[in-house]
């Protein structure tokens, strides 16, 4: 046999093993042979965790309920921008649409450039299929060759995904999937966070920018100046490639190119937007378990009470373990993208914030500061002694977090006092500016946070008992103690009209006398028939007894 004979056999021996290798990797992966193959059933509905977003009745987003890495919202895909969609297919696939999950012509190439010329910026081969399945079920890889086998179980997985889903259910569920850092996860998460917008409203090259961050979005971050340039470059590479795509012209890629990168960036917290009071209390509400009498003090029994009437009459309270998902499991506040609707009108919500700004920091609380300037009793009043004020504050320190880590870390008391009495850089409240940069002892922040007056607002539509407005305090990110639900504070004489005009209704008048007595009031205090006590209010030193005239009384 001639060797070009022999040659001929050779290549296609060492041709048919390698296919032959391929094909028994491939059916090894499929059978589970190299790790964990999701089923059929957990493709058909992988696992995500949405957030759950809380509206007003004029149907504008109060806040969200999510995980610290969670901040997913629902998209479909007919809200995602045109833009966004051109920008996506003609940067990371461009053959996307006429695939079945991998591109060979794009992964050639890229094995090609990568092992046999050694380039290391060989391109991409993997399709917008196989890095949805990545982003679903793929771990961090210890080393290249155990990300070589992930490559493999992501090409299968993609190759299903294409059967099961739609092209555009698959671009859908990449972008909604995607973590765009700082708590944007998804688009729409990403869109209002970067950009202070919607995923359908998003600019080119806003989209472009949010494209661009694909490849690497802790290295192309347009939040960090210091990466300015390489997220622009990299923005730019996406317009260069949309115009190779024919998605854009030239001369559009030219003068896009020369555009700044400008963000409207909205940081995203609990803690932040309208009504941070009234969601905290919502939350609460939402997540309450059964109340069980063992685990409440004997000194918290009327708050066994309230809450087991709650519990049994009031469908909100308790309401995400009264009610299971279809698996049997209670709902999840934070990963269920759950919707809901509340009473609070945003127009009167921020009417309401801006008030307690105006009157409680810009009036009154100057009012204050002024009128305890130079006082040795500040914050306290003045007939407080110097022993009560500095046991006041040693209260308040020792319920600090500073103080609790010091404790459990076995400092002692020596120790723990020369640290609240050394300066440190911190961040405190200030009613101009919201927050502002100082340096304090932990000590004097806690005197300084002192001095603040707290207030509480709650507007309700007569009609119908609808809370309008809720404000729970001066920021919801210093004083979390809620005002409104919280805060006990005595009614006073404020109770009068409305009293008195509900006596008026049922036939008394102005000049009919009503005896000055002090009445008693039996207070629930448990379920059982025996569980109250006895209250009686006091009037002030000088009350007079006898008969009194309502009209008088009134006043």
């Amino acid at each position: 046999m001639s060797i070009s004979g022999k040659l001929t056999i050779a290549f296609w021996a060492i041709f048919l093993v390698v296919v032959g290798a391929i094909i028994a990797m491939f059916i090894g992966i499929n059978n589970g042979s190299f790790g964990h193959l999701p089923p059929v059933e957990e493709l058909q509905s992988p696992k995500n965790k949405f957030a759950t977003e809380i509206f007003s009745c004029d149907g504008v987003v109060l806040g969200r309920y999510f995980q610290s890495s969670e901040n997913r919202v629902f998209t479909a895909y007919e809200d995602i921008s045109p833009n966004l969609v051109n920008a996506l297919i003609a940067t990371e696939d461009i053959r996307f649409k006429e695939h079945s999950g991998i591109d060979f012509k794009s992964l050639f190439r890229a094995i090609f450039k990568s092992v046999i010329l050694q380039q290391k910026n060989s391109g991409g081969g993997s399709t917008i299929s196989q890095q949805l399945a990545k982003l679903l079920y793929t771990d961090v890889a210890r080393d290249k060759i155990e990300r070589a086998m992930q490559k493999t179980t992501e090409w299968v997985i993609a190759a299903k995904l294409e059967k099961l889903y739609t092209k555009e259910e698959i671009m859908t569920m990449y972008l909604n999937k995607f973590d765009f850092l700082n708590n944007a996860v998804g688009i729409r998460s990403a869109a209002q966070v970067y950009f202070s917008s919607t995923p359908d409203k998003l600019k080119l090259e806003e989209a472009a920018l949010l494209v661009g961050m694909l490849k690497n979005p802790a290295l192309y971050n347009p939040r960090r100046e210091s990466r300015y340039d390489m997220c622009m470059g990299r923005r730019n590479v996406v317009f260069g490639q949309m115009a190779k795509a024919g998605f854009i012209t030239e001369a559009e890629k030219d003068s896009l190119s020369k555009l700044p990168i400008t963000l409207h960036f909205n940081k995203v917290d609990h803690k932040e937007g309208l009504a941070p009071y009234f969601r905290e209390y919502l939350r609460k509400v939402m997540t309450a378990e059964e109340p069980i009498k063992s685990k409440y003090p004997k000194w918290a029994r009327q708050k066994y009470y309230e809450d087991s009437l709650a519990w049994a009459t009031d469908p909100l309270y308790g309401w995400c373990n009264k009610n299971k998902k279809p698996d049997g499991t209670p709902y999840n506040l934070y990963t269920d993208g759950l919707k809901i609707h509340t009473t609070v009108d945003s127009r009167m919500q921020k009417y309401a914030e801006e008030s307690i700004k105006e009157f409680l920091g810009g009036h009154i609380q100057q009012l204050f500061f002024k009128e305890k300037k130079g006082r040795s009793t500040a914050p306290y009043s003045t007939k407080t002694t110097k022993a009560q004020r500095d046991s006041m504050l040693q209260k308040a320190m020792r319920l600090t977090d500073r103080y609790q880590r010091m404790k459990a870390a076995g400092a002692s008391a020596a120790e723990i006092k020369t640290a609240f009495n050394t300066k440190v850089p911190m961040s405190v409240f200030d009613w101009e500016h919201g927050t502002k940069d100082t340096v304090l002892t932990p000590l004097d922040s806690i005197i300084y946070n002192k001095h603040f007056l707290r207030s509480g607002m709650m507007s309700i539509d007569p009609k119908n008992g609808h809370v309008k407005a809720y404000v729970g305090g001066p920021d919801f990110r210093f004083f979390q103690y809620d005002m409104c639900t919280v805060g006990r504070r005595q009614v006073g004489s404020t109770i009068k009209p409305f009293l008195y005009a509900y006596a008026m209704e049922n036939g008394m008048n102005p000049c009919d006398e009503v005896a000055n007595t002090q009445p008693s009031v039996k207070v629930q205090t448990g379920l059982g028939e025996n569980d109250y006590t006895i209250w009686q209010p006091k009037n002030v030193p000088y009350g007079e007894s006898g008969k009194k005239e309502v009209g008088q009384m009134i006043t």
